[in-house]
């Protein structure tokens, strides 16, 4: 197990930022192997910052790999959408598909192969509608707790989507969707059980807030909201997924309060070349900082994923 401050950048890594096609500023940390096996771009979710996964990144370095993340643009380090700092707010999520495959072009010529594309939440929704639109040609592709639709109760997507276009319609679309934490009617004090079990590693997140106030992000906007469902419906026609070859590790949880697993469950029937690996209730949102009976059993399934890929 590889055992580092949570709260430091580690000494073998780099921060920087890569300029988007318009210009555009947006963060990146790189690990570099002398003799790599390949490389894997990690994806964080809405609201996220990458400063929350230094532990498996560095991990994935330490077994070999050239690592990068990169935030999205508009949120933790890479500016904002919102005159309010505090809402994750973006015009259409075709935004960050476009500034993906920008990325990709250039990170993918710069990097020895096989390229790994990993997206969590939010990053593994993009990722999954990047390859879709076959704006990424990675070798393969890790997704964690994808944002395949968001948990609402039994909603119907239609019905939720017409809602929020309303709510964009009726007010000004960068506005707050609800008050705090990560989800509508959840108190910021039971924000971590939405999370992970593990306290220590959710106390993480607010610890580089208070290192680097500039990275925190509260709620949804109505627009996002409204753009998020017209992306995951987007992925709902037949034959979108069904032409996705690209080999695929999907790790999630039955337990999740935030994205629909029902939905996940349902998606990866539909990929001709998926892995599906499913927790229950020891696991919440954010599998990759749980409690470490759970993080190791994930840890060693990405794991022995990825040695598949350079067989």
């Amino acid at each position: 197990m590889v055992t580092i401050d949570r709260r430091a950048i580690p000494d073998a890594a780099t921060e920087s930022h890569w300029q988007a096609e318009d210009g555009w500023s947006i963060r990146r940390i790189d690990w570099r192997a002398d003799a790599p096996k390949g490389s894997i771009l990690f994806l964080p979710g809405r609201g996220d910052i990458y400063e929350k996964y230094l532990e498996t990144l560095h991990g994935f370095w330490t077994d070999g790999w050239n690592v990068t993340a990169s935030d999205w643009r508009g949120q933790a380090g890479s500016g904002r959408f919102s005159e309010e700092p505090n809402v994750g707010h973006v015009d259409d999520f075709a935004t960050w598909i476009a500034d993906l495959a920008w990325f990709w072009k250039i990170w993918a010529t710069q990097t020895p192969g096989p390229h790994i594309l990993m997206g969590h939440s939010m990053g593994g929704h993009l990722v999954l509608r990047a390859l879709a639109e076959r704006a990424v040609d990675p070798d393969a592709a890790i997704l964690s707790a994808p944002m395949l639709g968001i948990h609402a109760g039994g909603v119907p997507y239609w019905v939720g989507h017409a809602y929020a276009r309303l709510m964009t319609r009726i007010g000004n679309p960068a506005r707050a969707a609800w008050k705090d934490s990560e989800k509508p009617g959840s108190r910021a004090s039971e924000r971590h059980k939405l999370l992970t079990h593990d306290k220590a590693r959710y106390d993480d997140e607010p610890g580089w807030w208070a290192l680097r106030p500039e990275l925190k992000m509260g709620p949804a906007s109505w627009g996002w909201v409204e753009r998020a469902m017209e992306s995951i419906r987007g992925l709902e026609r037949t034959g979108t997924l069904e032409a996705i070859d690209t080999p695929m590790l999907i790790v999630a949880t039955t337990a999740d309060q935030l994205v629909d697993t029902r939905r996940i469950i349902t998606d990866a029937k539909r990929l001709p070349n998926v892995e599906l690996v499913l927790y229950g209730g020891e696991a919440a949102h954010e599998l990759l900082r749980e409690a470490d009976p759970v993080r190791d059993q994930v840890m060693a399934t990405i794991g022995a994923f990825l040695e598949r890929q350079t067989q």
